[in-house]
């Protein structure tokens, strides 16, 4: 124990002596130095190496799209009628829509009024066959049958050479979930089911 206070002692003594303040500060600027070269190394490093950032990788390699292939098919695309008696009531709009021969139910359309009825002020639509209550029309025909949801104020977006081009297509006849669609397309297009922009690069989702 006493040896201990005794070389305790001497390094204090020592500590105080001008050579021993002269290593401390030589040690000093060295460590200072050795840190200042140090930063400048690191940001030189930090300043060479790409940070990957998601949303630019995205914008160079494309942005992912589901997409599905245009092509002429059998389809179908349903309009409601609330049949009563084998009669319904419906505008001027939606009696364009339907003919006589169509599909409602198990039954069928007889006819459908060209005349306005006076005390409703609706064209009459007759079935035949077709149970009370709320029922669909069904236009069957082939041709292009794409998903209602890619359609944007009457235009589809397609991918050509991996860039969304908006493209303006005339849809015909529309429910809920089917669009059947009879200019703008052509078998072969790619359609765009996902949210895009016009012009923007896209890629196809895996």
């Amino acid at each position: 124990m006493e040896s201990i206070k005794t070389k305790l002692t001497a390094v204090k003594e020592w500590s105080r002596t001008p050579r021993a303040k002269k290593i401390f500060y030589i040690a000093m600027v060295v460590l200072m130095l050795g840190w200042v070269l140090y930063r400048f190394a690191a940001i030189g490093i930090m300043n060479r190496i790409q940070v990957y950032n998601p949303s630019r990788a995205a914008m160079d390699a494309g942005v992912p799209v589901a997409v599905v292939d245009v092509k002429r098919a059998p389809g179908v695309v349903t309009e409601p009628l609330t049949i009563q008696n084998n009669r319904a009531y419906v505008s001027g709009a939606r009696a364009a829509l339907l003919r006589a021969g169509m599909r409602v139910g198990n039954g069928e359309i007889v006819s459908v009024s060209s005349n306005i009825d006076l005390d409703t002020g609706m064209h009459v639509v007759k079935t035949r066959g077709v149970a009370d209550g709320l029922n669909m029309a069904e236009f069957k025909t082939t041709g292009y049958f794409i998903p209602a949801s890619a359609v944007d104020n009457g235009a589809v977006y397609l991918m050509r050479d991996g860039v969304a081009v908006r493209t303006p297509v005339t849809v015909a006849r529309q429910d809920l979930e089917t669009a059947y669609v009879t200019s703008g397309l052509k078998d072969g297009d790619v359609l765009i089911l996902s949210r895009v922009f016009d012009g923007d690069k896209v890629t196809m989702k895996k």
